[in-house]
């Protein structure tokens, strides 16, 4: 079992029209399309760098984690995602080591991928997702 890499961070701003100018026209990253995630209540836009993506993350209901995060918090980085070359087995192995998931089961995820979150509780405050890109498995 191998962390492959950083997949991206997950930016929830309080002004996402700002944060994607910023990204795009004064950074110069690609904007690489958006996706409404609908079991997540949240839209993303994404921008890609060389090897990794920041996502934009707009909630689509006040009461989604991702509207919660920007009313309590203010906005700011919400996640992690760490790509991991077999999410089941990842699962598994934390799971015996005893830290605690928000999901028990890998579910879809924005950009053709398998997700699950580690709670915040196991990591020290920082919500973790580990993703499975799935194109071309």
């Amino acid at each position: 079992m191998k962390i492959l890499r950083i997949n991206h961070l997950g930016i929830a701003p309080k002004n996402p029209g700002q944060t994607k100018l910023f990204l795009g026209t004064l950074l110069g990253l690609q904007n690489s399309g958006e996706e409404t995630v609908a079991d997540q209540k949240v839209h993303v836009t994404f921008f890609e760098a060389e090897k990794s993506r920041i996502e934009i993350l707009e909630a689509t209901e006040s009461g989604s984690p991702v509207g919660k995060f920007i009313e309590e918090r203010g906005g700011g980085i919400q996640h992690v995602a760490l790509e991991v070359d077999d999410l089941d087995a990842w699962l598994n192995a934390l799971k015996e080591k005893g830290i605690q998931f928000i999901d028990q089961e890998p579910r879809a995820g924005a950009h053709q991928t398998r997700i699950a979150f580690v709670h915040p509780r196991s990591t020290g405050g920082v919500l973790i997702e580990l993703v499975e890109e799935m194109k071309g498995k």
